[in-house]
């Protein structure tokens, strides 16, 4: 499996304030990566250093085993800022155009490559409108849509449903799901539901400092079951699930929702059993879903 970030000890300051501190991560080929962290954590910086815009005060980071901002990256990495902008007095078609020309097509080229992305989030006809005649839903799938010229194999992308009504935020999800395939992406959202859809790397930024690096789709002996209870009837049913074959543990992770971990090759019918408990105490649930959320992998002292 090829390498396609790799970051070491990487840290950054501006004056006396320490933003990014002794950073080490990797990011493997066809990894989705989720990056998250509270306002002021770093993740812009890190992006920022990513995309080659900062050079870090020490550190290695390599993409493709070259360094941010260098000509062999040329093509194979584009990025989605947060408030990226087009010029509303020109049609996205012509700039979308203009970019394709950056990277080096041909203007017959670049109109194509321009048709195929804007075919990708939907926006066809609106090829000849200018930027400032969209609504904002629109420019924003304009502006991810310049994320996806020339085919690049990583893409950093920065609240990239943002702004989106759910619709046109689940064709963009759609979107990344199916090329991910082929591409890597790093995507900073606080949209927990999005990313857990999204991700199967999540890179937990706090003050700085990389607070956890988990992988989703690690396997394990033990698993776990998100139970969703229609009443509050956790104690019972807690005390009841105790007795079924393969329980580790179950906690309550919030009002009505139970975190239940057990030893799949003791049970490989666990949920099936949990659904028999409930039913034959008549307790009535909202959802169970196979494994812990995003959230909790993340927060979860589980």
């Amino acid at each position: 499996m090829n390498t396609i970030i790799q970051c070491q000890g990487v840290s950054q300051a501006f004056g006396s304030k320490k933003v990014l501190q002794q950073l080490d991560f990797t990011l493997q080929q066809g990894e989705v990566a989720a990056l998250i962290g509270p306002n002021g954590a770093g993740k812009t910086t890190l992006f920022s250093i990513l995309c080659g815009y900062l050079k870090p005060n020490s550190g290695t980071v390599l993409l493709f085993g070259h360094k941010p901002g260098s000509a062999a990256l040329f093509g194979k990495v584009a990025a989605l800022p947060q408030d990226a902008q087009f010029d509303p007095a020109f049609s996205i078609g012509e700039q979308l155009d203009f970019y394709g020309r950056l990277q080096g097509l041909s203007s017959k080229a670049a109109r194509a490559e321009t048709e195929r992305v804007l075919a990708l989030v939907g926006l066809s006809e609106q090829r000849q409108h200018k930027a400032g005649a969209l609504s904002h839903g629109m420019r924003k799938r304009a502006a991810i849509a310049q994320a996806f010229i020339g085919a690049p194999q990583l893409i950093l992308l920065d609240e990239p449903t943002a702004g989106l009504d759910p619709v046109n935020a689940l064709q963009i999800r759609q979107l990344i799901s199916r090329l991910s395939a082929e591409v890597s992406f790093v995507i900073s959202s606080h949209n927990i539901f999005e990313l857990e859809q999204l991700c199967n790397k999540v890179l937990y930024l706090e003050q700085g400092r990389l607070k956890t690096e988990t992988n989703s789709n690690a396997d394990s002996q033990q698993q776990y079951l998100t139970l969703q209870l229609e009443q509050d009837d956790s104690a019972a049913v807690t005390q009841a699930l105790s007795t079924l074959p393969g329980v580790v543990s179950i906690e309550a992770v919030q009002q009505k929702t139970l975190l239940l971990c057990y030893q799949a090759q003791q049970n490989a019918d666990f949920d099936l059993a949990v659904l028999q408990c409930l039913a034959a105490n008549g307790w009535r649930y909202r959802n169970l879903t196979k494994g812990k959320t995003l959230e909790q992998k993340l927060f979860s002292s589980v």
